[in-house]
């Protein structure tokens, strides 16, 4: 194959003009730019790096409705979703632009020579985080543009000072070609090396395959199945330099509805959860995927609510037919499972949407099969029945690792809670309260993160300033004159705004 095309996915229908399908060349060519971009992308002063960002953000506002209006085509989703993840988008190259030039990230560190310590002098010692180099960033199907071709990868690896070749995402070529071609731009409006930023395109895997396993890629950013991200990281762990790959991948984001809560509102909590389930089709990854409740008269309401609710809520249109099909075996492996009551489900519409699922079980049933803990992603949950708080423990302890977990609580619940949050914690990278997991704060105390199969990495999150950390590596310097050191760690740095802790004391 020497081309493909946009397909839309209302229809299915091939649609727009061919682009050519790149291979072993266009990736030789793209890291082969990167690498000779990255020592003096990596040397720009803060100032510079950061207004890069901004000017990234500024091109892709330029763009117009002309993104906008690629994006739904490619995507199915609505406008109005478009217009808000393209100021996601923006809000993310900003946020990482103010980063920068704050230079918190740096971690500096100096500890002064002490000579006439005893029993024996201490060196002078300094530290600062340096970038990896080349990073690799996979486009995700759910979000053409926040986690896409200039998405939150992207953003934190450009603002570590690390070059990036986006692999973008087959289900959406038009967006990301408007996308790359205005971060090309701004690489010439702010007269960096062209090789700052790659696009490679094209629909087999054997093009990311190749891209990873290229010997100048330093890392790896993926946001997709599970599949998927671990076969990157195969990939990345069998070469002859092993090399770190930050993959989000599957998670089921339970619910926990508690007994207080559940009494006093019981229906409300229903209606509300179907609407966080039914949300964009389900299409994400924090989607509410399982709920854990004991029996009773408040669970009951519940139930009846998010029944009534799955039962109304219209089929919506999938980001590819792939993933429609997936959702539908899915959901078709739930409704034979043994001890798996089917619920409700929504009305069926096309060949290329979904209709909303829920499913209940019991506790027992649940523990004895596994699979019934394994993401179906899309607008489908299933509701586990416990009988009581330690049966709903020992669930929760049998849980994969999540992105999410949720808990609904009133006044009088808070004692349960923080009895289950040390489980909580081990299982999940964000804890939230009286909320619904979709939707994600792009700031500095978010966690888009951890245990396996949610990421690869547990240490990490993909969203919020402390992403580019990913892409940063400390380097000591020992007894190094102020001559050679990096101007960032000479004593007559300190006056730059960069915060430093020296000999363990924080110095702003």
């Amino acid at each position: 194959m020497t081309e493909f095309r946009s397909v839309a996915a209302a229809t299915g229908e091939p649609t727009g003009p061919a682009f050519a399908v790149h291979g072993p060349a266009e990736v030789d060519a793209a890291c082969a730019a990167a690498a000779d971009a990255f020592d003096v992308y990596r040397a720009t002063d803060r100032e510079t790096r950061a207004t890069f960002l901004e000017a990234i953000a500024t091109e892709i506002l330029g763009i117009g409705d002309e993104l906008i209006e690629a994006a739904m085509l490619e995507s199915g989703l609505p406008r109005a979703r478009l217009e808000g993840e393209r100021g996601r988008t923006v809000g993310q190259l900003r946020m990482f632009a103010d980063v920068v030039r704050k230079g918190a990230w740096q971690q500096l560190r100096i500890d002064p020579a002490m000579p006439d310590r005893q029993p024996l002098p201490r060196p002078d010692l300094r530290l600062r985080m340096i970038p990896l180099g080349p990073v690799a960033v996979f486009g995700a199907s759910n979000f053409p543009l926040a986690f896409s071709t200039a998405g939150g990868d992207t953003a934190s690896a450009l603002a570590a000072g690390c070059p990036v070749v986006v692999k973008g995402h087959p289900a959406h070529p038009r967006t990301g070609e408007l996308v790359a071609a205005a971060i090309a731009r701004a690489v010439a409006a702010c007269g960096l090396p062209s090789g700052v930023f790659g696009h490679l395109v094209g629909p087999s895997n054997d093009l990311g395959a190749a891209l990873v396993q290229d010997a100048r890629i330093a890392a790896v950013g993926f946001t997709g199945s599970r599949a998927g991200g671990l076969a990157l990281v195969r990939l990345a762990q069998a070469r002859p330099v092993p090399i770190p790959v930050y993959a989000e991948m599957s998670s089921i984001n339970p619910v926990l509805l508690l007994p207080e809560a559940l009494k006093a509102r019981g229906a409300a909590l229903g209606t509300a959860f179907v609407g966080s389930l039914t949300m964009g089709a389900g299409q994400f990854c924090t989607n509410p995927g399982l709920v854990l409740a004991i029996e009773g008269e408040g669970l009951d309401a519940f139930l009846a609510a998010a029944t009534e609710a799955v039962g109304g809520a219209p089929a919506q249109t999938m980001l590819t037919g792939g993933i429609g099909q997936a959702y539908r075996s899915g959901v078709a492996a739930l409704e034979s499972a043994p001890g798996v009551d089917k619920l409700a489900e929504g009305p069926s519409g096309g060949a290329m949407q979904g209709h909303a699922a829920l499913f209940r079980t019991t506790a027992q049933a649940f523990l004895a099969e596994k699979a019934l803990g394994h993401e179906v992603f899309g607008a489908s949950s299933i509701v586990v029945i416990c009988r009581n708080v330690r049966e709903l423990e020992t669930v929760l302890r049998s849980l994969e690792g999540q992105l999410t977990v949720t808990l609904h609580m009133d006044e009088s619940d808070q004692a349960m809670a923080a009895t289950l949050l040390p489980a909580l914690e081990i299982k999940a990278g964000r804890i939230l309260a009286n909320g619904w997991p979709t939707g994600v704060e792009v700031c500095h105390a978010m966690v888009h993160g951890g245990p396996f199969p949610a990421t690869s990495d547990p240490r990490t999150t993909s969203v919020g300033s402390l992403a580019i950390d990913r892409f940063l590596r400390p380097v000591s310097y020992q007894n190094l004159s102020s001559a050679v050191l990096p101007p960032e760690l000479r004593d007559d740095a300190r006056g730059d705004g960069a915060p430093r802790l020296i000999d363990g004391v924080l110095t702003l």
